[in-house]
């Protein structure tokens, strides 16, 4: 039988000095969007999860910069975390709720999966189901109203259900940013896989300079 895995799964927010060791010895490293934590917590970077719709997408897709980031390079996987399909259902009533996101919806998932052709790299689009997936569990946590959840949130709920005897492992989540993400409620849906061992949080071992041990209290 093969050995469990160790999933990194870390995020563009605060992380402990001396994560980056760890993060770089896991067997498969996701990271988001522009991978702005890379450097600090360490360089391996397996799969880039991107926004593949609105402002970020076509930011990302325009930038010679991002192309040329060494984790963008590094990754072997783009996955585009919004189903084109389920995005196309929401341009209509957000045309309704949030008139602002008049751009929220555009699509560029055909150029990501371009971009991947053109670099080797596979590409993956998440499907629907599991925003559905997390959409309910977040309804079970009593979520705020949101518009859509967070590309970190989406790729957890893939990675719970994809492989379920792996070590799940977040790190550089500080469950905030965009208003239109549910972000208190995301905090307590990972508490709660952390509380029944689905899902552990990478922590510093306070006042000591060692590698990070991995918490399951989180």
């Amino acid at each position: 039988m093969d050995r469990a895995r160790t999933v990194m799964i870390v995020g563009n927010g605060p992380l402990a000095a001396n994560a980056a060791d760890a993060i770089d010895a896991a067997d498969l490293v996701v990271r988001f969007n522009d991978c702005a934590s890379a450097g600090q917590s360490g360089q391996r970077t397996d799969i880039v999860a991107v926004c593949n719709t609105g402002r970020p997408a076509k930011w990302m897709l325009s930038s010679p910069e991002w192309r040329a980031k060494a984790a963008i390079q590094a990754a072997k996987e783009i996955w585009s975390v919004r189903d084109p399909r389920k995005f196309a259902a929401l341009r209509a009533p957000l045309a309704v709720t949030h008139p602002e996101l008049a751009d929220f919806c555009d699509d560029f998932t055909d150029a990501f999966a371009k971009f991947a052709a053109e670099t080797g790299k596979r590409h993956v689009v998440v499907d629907q189901s599991v925003h559905a997936a997390t959409d309910a569990a977040l309804g079970e946590v009593g979520a705020e109203p949101y518009v859509v959840p967070s590309s970190g949130m989406i790729v957890v709920t893939e990675m719970l259900r994809s492989c379920p005897k792996d070590h799940i492992v977040i790190a550089g989540f500080g469950h905030t940013g965009w208003s239109g993400h549910p972000f208190a409620a995301e905090k307590r849906l990972m508490e709660t896989h952390i509380a029944a061992g689905r899902l552990r949080r990478l922590e510093h071992v306070a006042g000591q300079d060692k590698t990070p041990y991995v918490s399951r209290e989180g």
